[in-house]
């Protein structure tokens, strides 16, 4: 017979107080505690063009772009997550006060990697859609020019946009952006993905 190891259960402020000392970070799903896995360069390098872009257009909007460093609370389905870039409009709304915690953004995107992807297309995406001020959702591939962006309509359905190639341009219309598919890739190299 062999034992089961049952895996311990997490209260939100046992959480958040390993979160505060942790080296590394991790998600929380309501109770359980996910470590995440660290970013390739590719990755790195669309994360840090994609807050460029979206930061310098920021001067002329009324919005604010954060990185993964900044965890996102999803209250309906208790997760805590930390998206590769997330902006919010006007002033971020925090989870019980605290300053390490938001709740409402209007556009979240992620950099798929092979052991995410399902989860950022699936379940993911199925939580993030439970914040009202969720509009828009940019899935990037990381290892060639592919990107899948969802867009919340009027009434309340979400539609898919793909863009394959380093042509075009992708309208970001909860911020009021379009960014150029080449700049998103600015020093990618593909052949460190395989």
């Amino acid at each position: 017979m062999v034992a089961q190891t049952q895996s311990r259960t997490y209260t939100l402020e046992e959480y958040r107080t390993l979160e505060e000392k942790a080296d590394f970070r991790s998600e929380y799903h309501d109770g359980r505690i996910i470590p995440m896995s660290g970013g390739t360069i590719n990755h790195n390098r669309i994360v840090r063009n994609l807050v460029s872009i979206l930061d310098t257009a920021s001067r002329q909007k009324s919005y604010e772009v954060f990185t993964s460093d900044l965890r996102l609370w999803i209250q309906r389905y208790l997760k805590g997550t930390y998206p590769d870039v997330m902006v919010i409009a006007d002033k971020p709304v925090f989870n019980d006060n605290r300053t390490d915690e938001v709740l409402n953004p209007c556009l979240i995107m992620e950099v798929l990697s092979k052991s995410t992807e399902g989860y950022d297309r699936g379940d993911k995406f199925l939580y993030y859609r439970s914040i009202p001020e969720f509009k828009e959702y940019l899935l990037v591939s990381q290892s060639e020019y592919f990107i899948e962006h969802y867009r919340k309509t009027g009434e309340g359905q979400w539609l898919l946009q793909e863009y394959r190639g380093d042509e075009g341009e992708i309208a970001l219309e909860s911020v009021g952006v379009s960014l150029v598919i080449k700049d998103m890739y600015k020093g990618v190299d593909f052949e460190l993905a395989q």
